[in-house]
Formats: C-alpha cells, sequence, structure tokens
C-alpha cells in the first residue's frame, strides 16, 4: 500500500494497513506445499485484483511471490477459478453445490492435482473468486490449518454497502478521521492510489456497493451527475469496479431546478420525467456498472415531493422510472420528519415519523425502488429500540441502514465497538408473520421473498494515516463487513479475528483487545445515556454532554424530566401512541411498565425517579450508579492497555492511549453533569453519599 503525506516508518505503515497487514509467516514449506505455482484460469479484472493481491501478500508473508499462470500444470498448488472455467468432476466438485449458493458465493477445497496437494478457489463468478481469496489470506494469517479445506460460503444480504457522507470541499459530516479521501477543493481528488486502498479494505470484508457523496447534496455536489464531474466520477468508478463494489451517487431532489432548465422538480410533471431519464442515460455512457441513486428527501430541510403535494412512492418512482432500462435502483431513506415540530406537544412524536410516513405506501413503489430504514427509530442512539417498520413492509423493498461513524457515540475519541449493537438489531424478532420474523430474515429477502434488499451503513473514514482516527474503531469497519456477510457470526468471533489480522496472534494482546471491545457499548452506555433516554448531547457537533442540549431542544427536551420523573409516554392508552406501531407480542411488551425492558424503559415510559428496575434499584439511584460505574470502566480499559506496550507499535499504542486518555475525560464530565442534573431536578441524594457537584 502506499503511504501518503506520513514518514514512511512500519509502525505508521502498520496503522494504515489495518487488518491486511500480511505479516511474515516463518513457514517456507507452506509456501512450497500450496503457494509455489498459483493458476488463475478464469480471466477479468477482478481476477487481476485477485492476482495482485495475493503477489503483495505472499511477498510479504514469505518474501517471495509465486509462479502464475492461466494454465493449470501437475505443479499448481492454488487453483483459481469460476465454476465454468475448469472440470469440476476432475477435482472432486459436483456442479450442484454452485446451486446453493448466489454469484457472489465460493467453495474453498482441498483436492488433488494430480500426484499433488492443491486448494482450490472456485468462484460461481469472479466475485466469489475474490472473497474466497480473501477467506484464504484470513486463514492464513490466523493461524488455522489448510488441510482438508472444505468451505461454501455465500453472502446473505445481496446489497452490502457504505454510504460516504463526503462534501466535496473536502469535509466529512460527521466525520471523525480527518477528512475526504475522495475529494479536495470541490473536486474530485487525483489521488486515486488511496481509493484503490480503500476498495481493497471493503472488498476484503465483502463490502459490495457504495455511495461515494453526502446524502445532503448541496450545490457543488449536485454537479456530481454533470458532464463537468462525471468523467472524473468514472475513474473512481473504474478502481471500484475492479474490487467488486458498484458505485452510487446522493442526488438533489431539486436537480432539474439546480442543474436544469426547469422551473420544477415535481415527479408527476411529465418534463421532469423526461429530464431525470436523459441525465440517467447520461450517466450510464460515463459508468455503464452505474448502481443507481441514494436519496434523502424532504426531511432536515432537504428538497422533496412534498413540495409539490406529491407522496414518497411519488418521488422514487420517477427516479425508479428512469434507471429501470439500466438495471439501476434507487435507495430511498427513510429518515423524514419534521425538525422543526415543537415537542412539547406530546401527541407529536418524532419515533412515529418514519412509520407514518411510509406504511400507508407499502406495495406502492417500483420494483427496483429500495427504501432505506435507520435501525432505530430517532437517529443512531446509544440505546433505543429497533423500528417498527421493519416488519411492516411486506410489499417493499427495504435496506437496513446502520451507522459505523459513531456520531452518538464517542466520535472515535471514545471506545465503541458497534457489532453487539447491531447483532441486537438483526436478531430482533418483529412477529410480522409469526415467530422468528427477525430483522436479518426481512433485510436478507427471505421472509417476504423480496427482490433487492440488504444492510447499509455510514462510513468512519477519513485520510487519516489509521483511516478511522482511533485505531480500535478499525473494528467496527471490518466488523460491519462480516456481520452484513453472515449476520449469524457471534460479536466475539469477529473481534477476535480482526485483532488477529490487525495485532497478530499473541493471546495476551487477544484477550486484552476483546475484553475492552466486547465490553465498550455497555462502558459508553453507562457513563452518558442508560435506560434509553437518549439526547443529553452537545448540539450541532454531537459530543459530549448538555442535558437539555442537541440542536431541537427550543421545543422542549426531549427526555421530559421534570421534578417528579422523566422518561417519554410512548404508550397507547396515555401516551404518543407509538407502541402501537409494533406487532404483538412486542406491542403489549414495550407498552406495559411491568414488561418493558429496563434498558429501554425512559424510550418508553415517563416514570417517577423512585420508580424500582427489575434490577431493585430506582431509576434515580441507577443513574447515580451507573455514571460513577462507566468512569471506572474507562480507567480499566486504560489499565488494560497499559498493559499491552511492549507488544504493539508505538504509533499505534500512543494512539489508542491517548484516545482512552480523552474518553476518560469525557466520561468523568458526563458522570459530572448528570449526576448533578437529575440531584438538582429530583431533590433525591445518592445513597452512597458519593460527590456531586
Amino acid at each position: 500500500m502506499a503511504i501518503h503525506n506520513v514518514v514512511d516508518q512500519m509502525d505508521v505503515k502498520e496503522a494504515y494497513n489495518c487488518w491486511l497487514q500480511y505479516r511474515k509467516v516463518d513457514n517456507d514449506k507452506l509456501f512450497q506445499l500450496y503457494f509455489k505455482s498459483v493458476a488463475a484460469v478464469s480471466n477479468s479484472l477482478i481476477i487481476q485484483s485477485v492476482i495482485q493481491e495475493l503477489e503483495l501478500a505472499f511477498h510479504s508473508m514469505y518474501g517471495k511471490g509465486p509462479d502464475i499462470s492461466q494454465q493449470i500444470h501437475e505443479q499448481t498448488t492454488l487453483i483459481l477459478a469460476t465454476y465454468q472455467d475448469i472440470k469440476l468432476a476432475d477435482y472432486g466438485l459436483n456442479g450442484d453445490i454452485f446451486q446453493e449458493i448466489n454469484d457472489e458465493g465460493y467453495v474453498i477445497k482441498s483436492s488433488k492435482n494430480g500426484d499433488k496437494e492443491a486448494i482450490l478457489l472456485i468462484g460461481k463468478t469472479d466475485k466469489g473468486v475474490l472473497y474466497a481469496t480473501h477467506h484464504l489470506l484470513r486463514l492464513i494469517q490466523t493461524g488455522e490449518t489448510l488441510k482438508e479445506l472444505n468451505i461454501l460460503e455465500s453472502p446473505r444480504n445481496k446489497i452490502r454497502m457504505i454510504n460516504q457522507w463526503d462534501n466535496m470541499n473536502g469535509s466529512i459530516e460527521r466525520g471523525y478521521a480527518g477528512k475526504s479521501i475522495f475529494y479536495e477543493n470541490n473536486k474530485i481528488t487525483s489521488n486515486m492510489e488511496r481509493i484503490k486502498d480503500y476498495a481493497r479494505l471493503l472488498s476484503s470484508v465483502g463490502v459490495n456497493a457504495i455511495s461515494i457523496n453526502n446524502v445532503n447534496v448541496w450545490k457543488v455536489e449536485t454537479n456530481l451527475i454533470t458532464n463537468v464531474l462525471l468523467p472524473d466520477v468514472a475513474k473512481i468508478a473504474d478502481i471500484l469496479r475492479a474490487y467488486g463494489i458498484k458505485t452510487f451517487l446522493s442526488i438533489n431532489f431539486a436537480s432539474p431546478i439546480e442543474i436544469g432548465d426547469l422551473t420544477t422538480a415535481d415527479p408527476l410533471d411529465n418534463d421532469v420525467k423526461q429530464w431525470w431519464k436523459q441525465k440517467v442515460e447520461e450517466i450510464y455512457r460515463y459508468i455503464p456498472d452505474f448502481g443507481g441513486f441514494v436519496v434523502k428527501a424532504d426531511s432536515e430541510h432537504r428538497p422533496g415531493p412534498f413540495s409539490y403535494n406529491r407522496n414518497h412512492a411519488d418521488g422514487a418512482n420517477l427516479l425508479g422510472e428512469a434507471l429501470q432500462p439500466f438495471n439501476g435502483i434507487v435507495i430511498w431513506r427513510c429518515f423524514v420528519y419534521n425538525c422543526m415540530q415543537d415537542w412539547r406537544d406530546r401527541s407529536t412524536d418524532r419515533a412515529r415519523a418514519a412509520y407514518d410516513h411510509f406504511k400507508p405506501l407499502d406495495g406502492h413503489f417500483l420494483d427496483n425502488v429500495i427504501l432505506q430504514i435507520k435501525n432505530g427509530p430517532m437517529d443512531f442512539q446509544v440505546r433505543e429500540p429497533v423500528s417498527p417498520l421493519f416488519g411492516a413492509l411486506e410489499s417493499t423493498n427495504q435496506v437496513l441502514e446502520f451507522q459505523i461513524t459513531q456520531e452518538y457515540l464517542g466520535q472515535q475519541r471514545d471506545l465503541c465497538y458497534l457489532v453487539p449493537m447491531w447483532k441486537e438489531v438483526l436478531e430482533f424478532d418483529t412477529y410480522s408473520k409469526g415467530a422468528g420474523s427477525t430483522v436479518k430474515t426481512i433485510v436478507d429477502g427471505s421472509l417476504f421473498s423480496s427482490k433487492i434488499s440488504g444492510i447499509a451503513s455510514v462510513s468512519n473514514i477519513g485520510n487519516d494515516v489509521n483511516w478511522t482516527g482511533h485505531t480500535l474503531a478499525q473494528a467496527n469497519l471490518f466488523g460491519y463487513g462480516r456481520l452484513i456477510w453472515n449476520p449469524d457470526l457471534a460479536a466475539e468471533e469477529i473481534s477476535r479475528e480482526w485483532i488477529q489480522l490487525t495485532f497478530g496472534n499473541d493471546e495476551t494482546v487477544i484477550e486484552q483487545i476483546n475484553h475492552m471491545l466486547l465490553d465498550s457499548w455497555g462502558i459508553y452506555e453507562n457513563y452518558t445515556t442508560p435506560l434509553g433516554i437518549g439526547w443529553m448531547v452537545n448540539p450541532n457537533h454531537h459530543y459530549g454532554p448538555n442535558v437539555d442540549g442537541y440542536e431541537y431542544s427550543r421545543w422542549g427536551t426531549y427526555h421530559f424530566a421534570d421534578r417528579d420523573g422523566i422518561g417519554v409516554d410512548r404508550t397507547m392508552e396515555t401516551g404518543t401512541g407509538y407502541t402501537g406501531q409494533y406487532f404483538s407480542p412486542n406491542k403489549e411488551m414495550f407498552n406495559s411498565l411491568d414488561t418493558c425492558p429496563d434498558e429501554l424503559l425512559l424510550f418508553f415510559h415517563h416514570v417517577p425517579y423512585t420508580h424500582t428496575l427489575k434490577s431493585g434499584e430506582t431509576v434515580i439511584q441507577h443513574y447515580y450508579n451507573s455514571h460513577f460505574k462507566g468512569v471506572e470502566q474507562v480507567e480499566e480499559l486504560i489499565a488494560r492497555w497499559i498493559l499491552l506496550e511492549d507488544k504493539i507499535d508505538s504509533y499505534r499504542f500512543h494512539n489508542v492511549l491517548e484516545r482512552l486518555k480523552m474518553q476518560l475525560k469525557n466520561a468523568k464530565e458526563w458522570r459530572d453533569q448528570v449526576n448533578t442534573y437529575f440531584y438538582r431536578k429530583s431533590g433525591i441524594p445518592d445513597e452512597k453519599n458519593r460527590k456531586i457537584y
């Protein structure tokens, strides 16, 4: 990999390489046995990327490269091919197994090539070969045996997407790791080498789609779909294509006005329809495999069909119709709410918005339109319930949206491993078709036989040398890719794999970092907003405590704390009725104080500070205890990390230590501000007589 704008030191290089370290393997016998002679039978742009990756990896691990041929001969020990390019029966393979997997699936199998042992990497397509190659490289780096391999893999989700929130001035909305790697000074970057390295990282964990600009599309970014910038967008698409990644663009719904010669963007206007058809045709002339559009409309002051008294199906289908001839898709975000609504009116509830807007439109969208739904009904909070829109849309394609970048979860200054949170979302049972109607079966398309579906997430990378600001935040990008490929993987399995690939196989390192990662979400929740309340952050930048904060708090706090209690009444009887958007038995579980899970209590109920939780603590005492505990837990994180000083390179050790010290300062601020606020609000002292300012 290229190293840019930094001193070329080994430890800095390791920070840049993330989990593609390809550390030295002291086993020349293994190289001679399996990797000395490679046959890349298939030939394509993606296979060329595979060969480049293998050459880089083997030179790094073994100090030598393989002999590479397009023909299988008697010395060949590693065979790369699609299942149509070799005689499967010669290697003990039955072609029927390739009917069990989708086009990105693969087989890794030990076999014989004449008298020699051989490893087969056989994909259903060349993408399968790419993913099989990275699987093999993971096995080597984690020290797994290569004998008697018999692996059949296929991604669970069809769309496995990254959303970049990059702006063309080089900034990144909710970016915490430097500036954009795609744009600078309102132009597309000339540094294509770093984009190639990003494509390598994404493809290594199975990501197959990316939108390369912010969903909030401003004036300059609107020009990305013009002939002024499309030639440079095409250069990025060329790089991504070589790694099996489709390019998407976020677009401005008002583009016909902004960059066209029209006075309206009305989705039912014939001139508007024709304008979009011509624009799409132009885009495909530059990028023949263009994926399609991502659209944020009618939310947070962005234009949309509401301006013309049209609905979201009208708006999305306008674009879907234009993209249909080219097999393009529209990803239409469901993050739609009135940010100017008066939160003091308790009949108004932002949590209801996505369901209220989109449930009535189920079945009205074209087959190439996909609704993108945030994992929770609010906005990527520390903890919130799963959006009730999952399960409610039986006749509409849908994509689940996560946020890898830690907007409300410490902004990559505080450690917060997100895979356990995402696992909870994916395993949540909606009961939409009875027990077993989990979110993961909805977004993989199996529950409702969706034509196209999957998972997308907001990226957490920037141009910092280590990509993510906090070195350990790399685990979230890696973990996201691995989890959406196979949602059945355990959070601990994913974290352990990342640690081994990133730091090596020292058991002490693995054990300590694994503890840190797996505990981190709970720790962050303890010292910020336990019990599901959310929204106690500083306005606009969203880092640090501000109990009555958040940019729309002029309409009243989100937590509705008064002298007697705290929480939002979302019950059907006395509250906003939000609980009624769920299927039974979730509806009844969340609606009842007796059965509502403690961790979401204040999201669904307004209760007295003296309300007793299932743990036996009162709400106010839980708040005091959790905030004191959270600070102590961050101190434990620091102690764990210091134990590894002699086992981690200097650059990454000091990067993480510096971030953990920032986290401790942040945790103390949260503890002191939150505890003081609620002590003064409630007048109830801490039972343990700890110091509250």
